[in-house]
């Protein structure tokens, strides 16, 4: 997870510490930086099965490695809805509409201006089918290739957006504007379909929504995260082994009933369960902390530019007909590669001043 967030990097940032009643979490933010790797980690893994077709007679090594990468990496989506959760609800609630639209703001503006970079880089690669003037209407409503990744936001927002709406009245503000815009985003997926009945035009769609899911695993994630001690040692334990099987459940589901697994399905749910609890309130030495924190600050960035490097780097020296062992060591050579210039290129323009706008 923007990756990812929520914003994957700006919703989670708790407020700095010397405000009263309100501390910074470390825990978090490595939680937001692990992540935020994950989804790269997913996306590298993803490259190798679609390099193969996803069909294991065109690459076995690949197929395996794909799957496996993308099957660990599950839990990255939702645990980016968790800490949005959090933030909203728990570390840092918007004090009224004003603060609410900032934060929609730092979405939305990287949201807008990384959909217009990928469709130039597609335009100018000409490596898209539709016309970049039909994809950039398209990305209006909802994510496009080659920007995929960014299909994240459109759920995100939303749910950010009516969680901080519920804070706000439960606080005794009438944010009318924020309720209007909800409604809007509610009745766009039936208004696009009446148009279309209508005009007699093709019917858009949207990814602009409230998935359930991604309610629950916010909501959810607020309560795991805003515990006040990190779980005992004894329940931790078990998490070690409850993980691992939980991801191995979704390589199963992954290679024999469907390929993607959706982000609500109960092992996808269990794997981020045992992910969150086992960060929460983890203690980071002091050492760590700057550093960690400028790295979680750079997470959306990273989450935003990753994919220029999956397709530009990664897909080009994957390895299809080779044996196990030398693919899984191209796997494991572009995949940090892709992370360490993913978060060097955030860091970079977060030096220029540019966080606001490119994430």
């Amino acid at each position: 997870m923007s990756t990812t967030a929520a914003r994957p990097a700006s919703d989670a940032s708790p407020a700095p510490s010397s405000r009263p009643g309100r501390e910074h979490r470390h825990d978090v933010d490595l939680l937001r930086l692990v992540a935020s790797c994950t989804v790269i980690l997913s996306h590298v893994a993803a490259a190798f099965i679609k390099a193969v077709d996803g069909q294991e007679e065109n690459g076995p090594a690949a197929y395996w490695v794909g799957m496996t990468g993308d099957s660990a990496g599950s839990y990255a989506v939702p645990v980016f809805f968790a800490i949005a959760g959090w933030a909203v609800l728990v570390g840092a609630p918007p004090r009224d509409s004003r603060g609410l639209w900032r934060r929609v703001t730092r979405n939305v503006t990287p949201l807008a201006l990384w959909t217009v970079a990928y469709l130039a880089w597609a335009w100018l690669r000409d490596t898209n089918d539709a016309p970049v003037t039909e994809l950039a209407v398209d990305s209006l409503f909802g994510s496009i290739e080659p920007a995929y990744h960014l299909w994240f936001m459109y759920a995100y927002i939303p749910v950010v957006v009516l969680l901080a709406f519920v804070a706000l009245v439960k606080t005794g503000s009438r944010p009318w504007a924020t309720g209007a815009a909800l409604v809007a985003v509610a009745c766009l997926p039936t208004a696009l379909t009446t148009f279309a009945e209508v005009t007699g035009r093709d019917a858009l769609s949207t990814g602009w929504g409230f998935s359930p899911y991604a309610v629950v695993y916010a909501v959810g994630g607020a309560l795991v995260l805003s515990m006040p001690q990190r779980l005992p040692a004894r329940y931790r334990r078990p998490l070690f082994a409850v993980a691992p099987a939980a991801a191995a459940g979704i390589l199963w589901y992954h290679t024999q009933i469907h390929y993607v697994i959706p982000n609500a399905h109960l092992f996808v749910a269990v794997l981020t369960l045992a992910v969150l609890l086992l960060v929460c309130r983890i203690r980071v030495p002091e050492r760590w902390r700057p550093r960690l924190s400028r790295l979680a600050g750079a997470a959306m960035g990273a989450y935003m530019v990753h994919v220029l490097f999956v397709e530009e780097l990664v897909r080009p020296l994957i390895p299809t007909d080779a044996s196990l062992p030398v693919t899984l060591g191209a796997f494991l050579c572009l995949l940090p590669v892709t992370i360490a210039l993913s978060y060097a290129a955030s860091l970079l323009w977060g030096r220029f001043g540019l966080r606001r706008i490119l994430g």
